[in-house]
């Protein structure tokens, strides 16, 4: 187990070649490549313990993860994002795969499965739905086009600005052919058949974004990502940080917690370090914020700089959520046919439901996922004998909890308590329904409301995806990892896309453009050898 030194005890000295403010996956991956080559790295976490949203939490005997629930294309030795994952930590981490039926979506009571394996999928959707076998077909020939189209456009994001001009909307081309579009445009292009469309849009709530808003580009990425099946980290999800800030501290660079920033510090256009919270001056050559775009742009830039970008507003920020914690004192895998997620929703038209429930709090929920954490880590019986763990997912209006956005946590009053605890009993009820046998086992819970997600994740109205995945977005040539500010750079889920994947690239991209060498070329070229060879 990795041991960050925290702050208030150790005052970091001298000048480094690169500080990096925010420890996800993004900032992780990023301070892992360049200490690789030779930078010494100062990694800084405002929460007291790193990783991002792959960090995790306990309460007595359990233990969750805060973020990362599942992930896709890593279950093979050589796909791009297993050997980008083992590039940063040296090969140490490892994967376990889930069940063939990694998500399970019921629709107003029906249940449809999604089965790894792009063909399995597509002839089981076939099997649910006959007489839309064209528009099945054609859906993932789309949804291939999209995705694949996705790599130029981010590589594009590497280049100096007058290379990016000249050849910019070029290599972008294709991929605005389906970023343009909503998801629910393309998808009614397709099909009539509501249900259909319910169900093929079902892992929205992976990217945040329903599907009249979402850009198609995003729905595209996240289900080609998981049409291989899911997995989960080996040692539950804090065991990515584990394995890979120990390389940072192998380059002789380090890992602060408790360590928040102030502002970046700019002398004549350029980043040469930033101020502490505490008044400190911290010194490096390169700067990097991991914060995400719109803390970054708003708190962490001196306003002059900030306002010059414009980031702020051009996109909204997406949603909030409320994420139910449970414990029981008991092994519930008999009780589960396999460790797959479940997706569950009252009607096939998300949109609609969203947005009466936006309007509304004790509307019925639009979405709610429920996850088996300590089913999905094979070493959990290890170290947890006879305890496991459900964590319920949903999405809430920072509004609703914004009265109470400056009181203390766990201080925050009956009031506020109340509330959650409503939001706890609704959430409550569709894990019974879902699974009949977990009824009268619960010996813990806890709701996390949106101001938890600002209190430890920084993020400024509680929102888990960053800026949000709308057709604009991707048309914003300034989320990339240079920026006008010299030797200030940017990284994490708002450079590339959503989640840990889309992070991970971005921390990639962000070191590349530092460091010059072309990271996702090499492991692309390694990918291929290794298919060549048949590994």
């Amino acid at each position: 187990m990795f041991k960050p030194k925290s702050y208030k005890r150790y005052k970091p000295e001298g000048i480094y070649d690169a500080i990096i403010i925010g420890s996800g996956i993004g900032g992780m991956a990023a301070g892992s490549l360049l200490s690789q080559k030779g930078y010494k790295v100062l990694l800084l976490e405002q929460h007291y313990t790193p990783g991002g949203f792959t960090h995790t939490f306990k309460r007595g005997d359990w233990e969750w993860d805060v973020g990362l629930h599942y992930i896709g294309e890593v279950n093979k030795s050589n796909s791009f994002l297993k050997l980008l994952f083992d590039e940063i930590s040296d090969g140490s981490l490892h994967w376990h795969e889930m069940s063939d039926v990694y998500d399970k979506v019921i629709i107003a009571g029906r249940q449809f499965n999604f089965p790894k394996g792009v063909n399995n999928l597509k002839a089981y959707l076939k099997q649910e739905f006959p007489g839309e076998e064209a528009a099945i077909d054609e859906y993932f020939n789309l949804i291939f086009k999209a995705a694949n189209a996705a790599l130029l456009f981010f590589m594009e994001k590497t280049f100096p600005a007058w290379v990016s001009k000249l050849i910019g909307n070029l290599m972008g081309y294709w991929f605005h052919q389906y970023s343009d579009r909503t998801t629910l445009e393309v998808l009614q292009s397709l099909t009539k058949n509501k249900e259909l469309i319910g169900v093929l849009t079902a892992q929205f709530g992976d990217y945040g974004c329903p599907p009249s808003k979402s850009s198609f580009a995003i729905h595209a990425m996240v289900v080609k990502h998981y049409l291989g099946g899911g997995a989960y980290p080996v040692g539950g999800s804090q065991s990515i940080s584990n394995s890979i800030l120990p390389i940072i501290e192998k380059g002789g660079g380090e890992t602060l917690v408790g360590a928040r920033v102030k502002q970046v510090v700019i002398k004549n256009g350029t980043a040469t370090g930033v101020e502490m919270e505490d008044g400190r001056i911290l010194k490096a050559k390169h700067i990097i914020s991991n914060a995400g775009a719109y803390i970054t742009y708003t708190e962490l830039l001196p306003k002059q700089y900030g306002a010059a970008v414009g980031i702020p507003g051009q996109v909204p920020n997406s949603p909030s959520h409320l994420s139910l914690y449970i414990g029981i004192d008991e092994d519930i895998t008999p009780y589960l046919n396999g460790n797959g997620n479940f997706w569950i929703y009252p009607t096939a038209d998300h949109d609609a439901t969203i947005e009466a429930f936006g309007k509304d709090m004790n509307a019925e929920f639009p979405v709610m996922y429920i996850s088996f954490p300590s089913s999905k880590d094979p070493h959990w019986k290890e170290k947890h004998p006879n305890k496991s763990t459900v964590e319920i997912i949903s999405v809430a209006k920072y509004d609703w909890f914004k009265e109470w956005e400056n009181d203390r946590w766990k201080h925050r009053g009956e009031e506020y308590e109340a509330l959650k605890e409503k939001f706890s009993q609704r959430m409550l009820k569709y894990l019974y329904k879902a699974v009949p046998q977990l009824e009268g086992k619960i010996s813990f819970y806890e709701l996390s409301t949106p101001l938890s997600t600002k209190l430890f994740a920084n993020y400024k109205f509680g929102e888990i995806y960053g800026l949000d995945h709308t057709p604009e977005r991707f048309r914003m040539k300034n989320l990339r990892p240079a920026t006008a500010i010299k030797n200030f750079y940017l990284t994490g889920q708002d450079i590339v896309s959503v989640g840990i994947g889309g992070a991970l690239i971005a921390g990639a991209l962000t070191a590349q453009v530092i460091t010059g060498n072309n990271y996702l070329t090499q492991i692309s070229k390694k990918k291929k050898d290794m298919k060549k060879l048949g590994k």
